[in-house]
């Protein structure tokens, strides 16, 4: 054994792909994971700065690990990700205890990176080129940080939509896409070692494809991943409206395994404010999205995001915004107040909105989606849902889960009571009896036993 590090993976779930890549890469090196940043001889940090509560949390993590490096046995701090690839040529200034920046496209030198530590290098940084194609290989080493009956597949990296308020192209460069041969093998790896939902996610996941094969292919794509044996659901993250094809709407139609469920950012319902954010949608593309997969499947559950507080949003402009939640009744919805980001042109408009207001206007957006939320958990009662087990709270001594409309981490929870003992991955269908804000209640009615 070379020597042992400990992981803190900060951001999105794209982010815990990388971590789980440079895990994996740091193993066949010959490190050894650990839980305890005190036992680590190498602590690594994968950043997110996307908006200034990210950049914020990010800068108080790798403070706090760097104390290990005097209170622990911590012979190297690495930092990876957006902060670094963002900040690279001030880094060093700022926050002196770090010993190395891996850029957004670098952290596949992360073992390289820990033997210069550990042969006394310090305060060097690795930056590739952030246009350079995505390794196809990249995801045969993973070691997954997730339950193991799920995994993200992350498959694109960048992003070509150079919207107004955001640093992601700067830090991640133009979309490029993994062949969809290298997708599939990867998904098998997977399924081999028991996972049974793959989440589909990339920063922009409705043209994957496009720099590869000419057009998009993700309705190619996840026809194939469903050939994957073992593979039980696939669920869709981040699809953009404007790109989202009606071959893609019928594939998630027709194909049993991809879930009736997407998650479609759209930002705000207001023209006036996505023509400022340079979104390429309207209010009208969105509405007409959204009708063809509500015609095409009834029981979709579609969530979107939100920023409120944009420069310049007008009390009228909210309000128009307010209204479209109301008729849109989005099954899942969450809101950001909008982060004013150095270098970007949104940045730099007139009329940028006083954090209070800000604040305000996100609360009342969400207080709108509560009421839709709960009067939609109320349809669910009297139903009977595939429930995916996710575990089991001893002190209520009831089980919990996800159905196919809720994905990990963000959405709601199904909590039910089993006769017979049930495990974490395995299916159980649930009748709903109770409902909550956003939550179901619910009892067993059969254990799918061919799903162990």
């Amino acid at each position: 054994m070379k020597g042992t590090v400990a992981f803190t993976s900060l951001g999105c779930d794209k982010n815990r792909v990388d971590s789980e890549v440079m895990l994996g890469l740091l193993q066949e090196r010959g490190y050894q994971a650990v839980a305890d940043e005190a036992e680590a001889d190498i602590i690594v940090v994968n950043t997110c700065c996307f908006i200034r509560d990210a950049l914020e949390e990010s800068i108080e993590t790798i403070l706090e690990m760097a104390k290990y490096k005097i209170e622990g046995k911590c012979k190297g701090l690495i930092v990876a990700g957006c902060l670094g690839q963002r900040y690279e040529a001030e880094f060093f200034n700022e926050i002196p205890e770090v010993d190395a920046i891996l850029g957004t496209a670098a952290y596949e030198e992360i073992a390289d990176a820990a033997d210069r530590i550990l042969n006394g290098e310090h305060a060097f940084k690795c930056l590739e080129d952030i246009n350079q194609p995505m390794k196809d290989d990249n995801g045969k080493l993973r070691v997954l940080s997730t339950a193991p009956y799920f995994a993200y597949l992350k498959i694109s990296e960048g992003c070509d939509n150079h919207c107004t308020y955001c640093v992601i192209p700067q830090m991640r460069g133009r979309h490029r896409s993994r062949t969809m041969d290298s997708l599939v093998e990867e998904a098998e790896l997977l399924a081999g070692q028991g996972v049974k939902e793959l989440v589909i996610v990339a920063q922009d996941t409705s043209i994957y494809g496009r720099d590869l094969y000419g057009e998009p292919k993700l309705h190619e794509l996840l026809e194939k991943l469903s050939e994957v044996e073992g593979i039980r659901w696939i669920r869709l993250l981040y699809c953009y409206p404007e790109t989202l094809t009606d071959a893609m709407i019928a594939v998630m139609a027709q194909n049993e395994k991809i879930c009736h469920y997407i998650d479609m950012p759209i930002q705000h319902g207001c023209d006036t404010v996505l023509k400022r954010m340079g979104r390429k949608s309207s209010q009208q593309l969105i509405r007409d999205v959204v009708g063809k997969l509500r015609a095409a499947m009834p029981d979709i559950a579609i969530r979107t995001t939100l920023i409120v507080g944009f420069p310049g949003e007008t009390e009228e402009e909210f309000a128009a915004l307010c209204r479209f939640v109301e008729e849109m009744r989005f099954d899942r919805l969450g809101v950001f107040s909008y982060s004013q980001e150095e270098g970007t042109p949104a940045a730099q408009m007139p009329d940028q909105i006083p954090e209070v207001a800000k604040e305000e206007r996100r609360a009342i957006v969400m207080e709108i989606q509560k009421g839709i939320a709960a009067a939609l958990c109320a349809q669910e009662i009297g139903k009977t849902v595939e429930v995916l087990v996710e575990g089991r709270l001893p002190e209520e001594a009831v089980y919990c889960g996800r159905t196919r409309r809720d994905a990990p981490d963000i959405d709601g929870m199904v909590f039910f009571r089993a006769e017979e003992e049930v495990y974490s991955g395995d299916f159980v269908s649930v009748h709903i009896r109770e409902a909550g804000d956003y939550d179901l209640m619910g009892d067993v009615v059969y254990a799918d036993e061919f799903a162990k």
